[in-house]
């Protein structure tokens, strides 16, 4: 965008740059159409949606128009071998929040068509596809609206299964989440999560979601975000509600509710915090991944980041700090070839999967 070029070093706040990515040896990411959970009116809808398109323009025009040199949009499982064997960063789109398509369903098409790749149902705050993991007190949200999964909810697992985009279930309600892995007929990723086996926390799976998320052959991303990682210390918790105060929310507000110019104000000065007070440490993110690994198995668990949405732990607050994470799971005892299943491998598996069921459901219903 005008704003943000990630070939370039700006704003301590914007993490993501191909500068560091090549430093770090980080290959591929997930770049995220966001959009912010509103009031359920006709205007939210359509902001929401025009929001989103102008997230997804902002991804295409970096990957063909500003650097297609360095950096390509991966549309397939095959797309991300091919970009890497031409020596490109890969991208790829994946959606966080369901509430733009509403109840249109058919927008989902469109969304496939514009390159996202996986589906995140909910954010902060229940939609008309289900509950989350964090009700909202500024939207009226009850602790439960739908028990789960809507119906239409479920017809959207159903649709998003034969389109071949890959289902998300971080930010869902325990309910919604075990709703949806038992319907989808393809494997399941929780794209930014940790477990609450290591951290109670409402962001956090519990032993029931991991059984549910093995029987399904998912993946749960563990994610460098400090807060679902381990417990902050009262000093960096006052500097966080303080902050928080200087800008006039509550210290229960989550940021994600912040107007745009706050959000960004509360991030600038949060990077100060972290470096005072840490939040949490490459170690604690791989205390959650041997969690998922004894619980569950190697095959399950992958690693996200976070990084431009809060995302960014002592160890791994950029990309150029990958090779951390390696070093730390060399020094646990995990193997080169589990390291490469944690380090994308198990994604690139479900990612395949879901392509093989979408296939073959074209395959048998149109023609």
């Amino acid at each position: 965008t005008s704003e943000y070029d990630p070939m370039v070093r700006s704003k301590p706040t914007q993490k993501f740059h191909l500068h560091t990515m090549a430093e770090g040896g980080l290959d591929a990411v997930f770049l995220v159409v966001y959009a912010q959970q509103r009031k359920r009116e006709l205007v939210n809808y359509s902001k929401s949606i025009s929001e989103s398109f102008l997230r997804f323009h902002a991804i295409h025009k970096l990957t063909k128009q500003l650097h297609p040199d360095k950096i390509g949009l991966a549309l397939s499982s095959n797309d991300i071998i091919r970009l890497n064997n031409e020596n490109k960063k890969i991208a790829l789109i994946g959606i966080e929040n369901g509430f733009p398509i509403g109840k249109n369903l058919t927008l989902l098409e469109t969304f496939y068509d514009y390159g996202a790749r996986y589906f995140g149902f909910l954010h902060d705050g229940h939609n008309d596809l289900g509950d989350s993991a964090r009700p909202q007190e500024r939207l009226n949200d009850p602790k439960e609206e739908h028990k789960g999964l809507s119906e239409l909810g479920k017809k959207a697992v159903k649709k998003l299964n034969q389109l071949g985009i890959i289902l998300d279930i971080s930010h869902s309600s325990e309910q919604t989440s075990i709703d949806i892995l038992n319907l989808s007929k393809a494997p399941v990723i929780a794209s930014h999560s940790g477990v609450d086996g290591i951290l109670d926390h409402p962001r956090n799976m519990s032993d029931k979601e991991l059984f549910a998320l093995k029987e399904n052959n998912g993946v749960i991303q563990i994610v460098a975000f400090g807060s679902y990682l381990s417990e902050p210390t009262e000093t960096r918790v006052r500097a966080i509600n303080n902050l928080k105060k200087s800008l006039g929310y509550k210290d229960s507000e989550n940021v994600s509710n912040f107007t745009q110019k706050d959000i960004k104000a509360f991030y600038q000065e949060l990077e100060n915090i972290n470096n005072r007070f840490p939040s949490a440490s490459v170690s604690d993110l791989v205390n959650h991944i041997d969690y998922v690994v004894k619980t569950i198995g190697i095959n399950h668990v992958g690693i996200s980041s976070d990084f431009n949405g809060g995302g960014g732990i002592k160890g791994w607050n950029d990309p150029s700090e990958t090779p951390n994470i390696t070093v730390e799971l060399f020094k646990r005892g995990y193997s080169k070839n589990e390291i490469k299943k944690i380090w994308g491998g198990n994604f690139l598996r479900v990612f395949r999967d879901v392509e093989k069921y979408s296939e073959k459901w074209k395959k048998t219903n149109e023609g």
